[in-house]
Parts: structure tokens; sequence; C-alpha cells
């Protein structure tokens, strides 16, 4: 079903293209990390400001975390365009948050241009360090989220799709102590916590046998050592274990420390492991919202296609903020079809023509979606039941923590 995006709004959205492609390509060429996002924060804080939104900075203890927001003369919700902005590690915005960035922008300005006399609270919410960090979740624990009805942004992709279910995922660094030798002279004297690494490695390979095809297991040997010639006394793997639901998370992490246990036990080493970032939930997308920005992104010419279990996807923080308020996250194609994310393919296609164009097409179905939820109680209102009748009740009543890290498991080393 197509909805038109009222012409006002679509001129609005047109006359900030510059904008959108200036800021778009600023980002590109400056990618920061999580939580290092100063140059973006700046950046896009200065602009929502010059916008007429009131800013505050440095919001729930994180730096370049922000909210920008623009008050309408009635009281009425609160609706929030989240921004996402920091690159990944060596690739830069492999992941396109430079147009999530931009797009997010355009869509709030254009609406607040558009209806200055907007009912309600229309805030943008800055949130660093997606890719990692877990910088939502520290906000929603830090009350950022608390007044907030309804939350929207995009994301770019192989294909547009209206919405698309994400993985929970837990964020391990597993250190393996050993004792250091001389590989050569006296090895024997030593304890090689690669050996432990390579062995735990080695266990969760045999575990994903005995695992549900929805999991995911997968990381890299962060560090290995100093010397080919000095049996290694420490190495740290960072490791990744997903799966389709946070309760399967909480069941699968346990199985997974075991086998760290067990490969310290048998190499004389010990282990430590510690979470690096909040868990992720699983995404809980609000199908009246998907449905009607798809309406509208239909109008303009962009049909999105419906979720579906062949559609898998990563993890992102968005998900702990959709057990808590409805919200929206869908995507848009910025590239050729099943070019992977993280990738150097992916990062270019990231500042290239047709992604504007289709950052700018879904800022105009977002603004028009923005402006539906402060103005039409009875839209707000369907989103709300739908909300209610989705949101998985055990995730969404647990409280979210980055636990300490465990003591190290293991023989102690001889």
């Amino acid at each position: 079903m197509k909805q038109p995006v009222p012409a006002g709004l679509r001129a609005a959205v047109q006359e900030l293209r510059p904008l959108l492609e200036q800021l778009s390509l600023d980002l590109h060429t400056t990618p920061e990390t999580r939580f290092e996002e100063h140059y973006a924060a700046e950046q896009l804080a200065g602009r929502l400001a010059a916008a007429g939104f009131e800013v505050s900075k440095g919001v729930a203890g994180l730096p370049t975390a922000f909210t920008a927001t623009h008050r309408g003369p009635v009281d009425g919700p609160t609706v929030a365009v989240l921004l996402e902005y920091d690159a990944l590690p060596g690739i830069g915005h492999a992941c396109g948050h430079n147009l999530i960035a931009a797009g997010g922008l355009t869509a709030a300005v254009a609406a607040a241009a558009v209806r200055p006399d907007h009912p309600g609270t229309l805030t943008v919410i800055g949130t660093p360090g997606e890719e990692g960090g877990g910088g939502k979740i520290l906000m929603l624990e830090r009350g950022v989220f608390d007044d907030v009805d309804a939350a929207v942004m995009f994301h770019p992709g192989d294909r547009s799709l209206m919405a698309r279910h994400a993985l929970a995922v837990c964020h391990l660094r597993l250190t393996f102590h050993g004792v250091a030798a001389h590989a050569a002279k006296m090895p024997w004297d030593g304890r090689s916590a690669a050996a432990g690494a390579q062995l735990f490695l080695t266990a969760v390979d045999s575990l994903r046998q005995f695992v549900p095809p929805t999991a995911r297991v997968h990381g890299i040997i962060a560090h290995g050592g100093s010397a080919p010639n000095v049996v290694p006394d420490r190495t740290e793997v960072d490791l990744f274990v997903r799966e389709a639901t946070s309760a399967a998370l909480d069941a699968l992490v346990p199985r997974v420390l075991a086998a760290a246990d067990g490969a310290a036990l048998a190499t004389g080493t010990t282990v430590e492991t510690a979470e690096t970032a909040p868990r992720y939930a699983e995404r809980n997308d609000n199908l009246v919202m998907g449905r009607r920005i798809a309406a509208y992104t239909a109008g303009l010419g962009l049909e999105l296609e419906p979720p579906s279990p062949a559609n898998p996807a990563g993890s992102s923080d968005i998900g702990n903020v959709s057990i808590k308020l409805p919200a929206i996250h869908p995507y848009v194609q910025i590239c050729p079809r099943d070019t992977p994310s993280h990738s150097v393919p992916m990062r270019e296609a990231a500042r290239s023509p047709r992604a504007h164009e289709a950052a700018t097409t879904m800022a105009t179905a977002m603004a028009a979606l923005v402006l539906d939820l402060l103005g039409d109680p009875e839209f707000l209102t369907a989103v709300r039941e739908e909300f209610h009748a989705s949101v998985p009740r055990p995730t969404a009543d647990a409280e979210v923590h980055t636990p300490a890290p465990r003591p190290a498991a293991g023989q102690e080393p001889s």
C-alpha cells in the first residue's frame, strides 16, 4: 500500500539534501570508533542547534552522547529519532553509520521545520558506541529514554527491508595466563597461554555441532604472544556469542565459558573472562510503525521487503530499546544485493550517490512517520497496542547489566 508524503515535507527534505550529503561525506572521511566520536558529535549537535533544537551534550555520562529537543506549544508524546555515528576499527564507515546520522538529522530538522507547532516533543538522541559498546543500553539504563513514547531510525544495507530480526549477543574477552619460558631451551618450564586459547577455540568448534542453528559463536585471537621463541604467558581471545533470543543466549554463554575453563585446566593455565559490553537483546520491530514507513517509501518509489527468516542480521543495541518501548529499524539498499556488511565494498557504497539518494528517501518517509506519531493519537495508540502484544516479557522485565569479570579458572601454573 502506498501513502503519499505531503508535498511540503518532501520539499523540506529536498532543500536539506545538500546538508545531508555534505554531512554524510564529512563523517565518512573522519571515521571515529566507539565512544571516540568527538568530531561527529560536535558536527551533529551544532547543526541541530542551528536548526532551533535545544541541545544537551555529554548526556548519560557519555562524552559523545547528546540529545537535541524541539518542543511543540502543547503537550503530547515524545518521539525520538536515533542517530548512530561510530565507525569500525581499521575499516571506517563500513556499516554506513554516516548515513544513519545524516539521514536521521535531516528527517528531524525537516519535520520540525514543516510543523513547528507540532504537539509534544521531537527529540534527536545521539547514541555513540553501537559497534560493540552498547551506547544505547547505557543511555537506556541511565534514564535517557524514560519519557520516550516511540523511537525511529534506519540502517543502510544490501537490501531494503521493513524489519529484520537481530540476534542477542554477548561480547566476551577471555584472557589465558600461563608461564613464560624459552621455547627452545626449556619449554617444559613454561605453560602456554596460546595453547589454552587454541584448545578453547577447538572446543568451541566442537560445540557448534550441538547448538541450535540460530546460534553463532565467533572470535579472534586479539593477542597471541610477544615472540615465537618465548612461551606465551598471556593470550587474549575476543569472542561474540549470539542467539535468537536473550533467553537462549543466557543458556548458551555458560557452555562457552565451561569450554574455556576446560581448556585452561588441560593446558595448566588459568583463564579470566569478562563481558566487554552490555548484552545486546534481540530486536522487537514495531510492525505498525514498520507498515506505515513502508507505505511512505512505496509512495516515494521505494518498496521495502517484509520481514523474513531468510533475511538474517547481526546484532544491535537498538534491540534493548525495542523491548522497552516501540521502535523500528528498517533497512535501505545502498549497494548490490549480498554485498557483505563491514567490508570495503560496503564502506565505499556508504559514500556513493546511490546511498545519498536512498538516505534522502528514507529521511523523507521517517519525517512523515515522526509527524504521524506526534499528531495522530489513534495511530500512536495502535503502535502502543502492538508493542505490548509483541514484546518478549521475560527479557523486558530483566535488568540489563554488564557482569563483573569471572575469577580465573583452571589449574594454577606451575
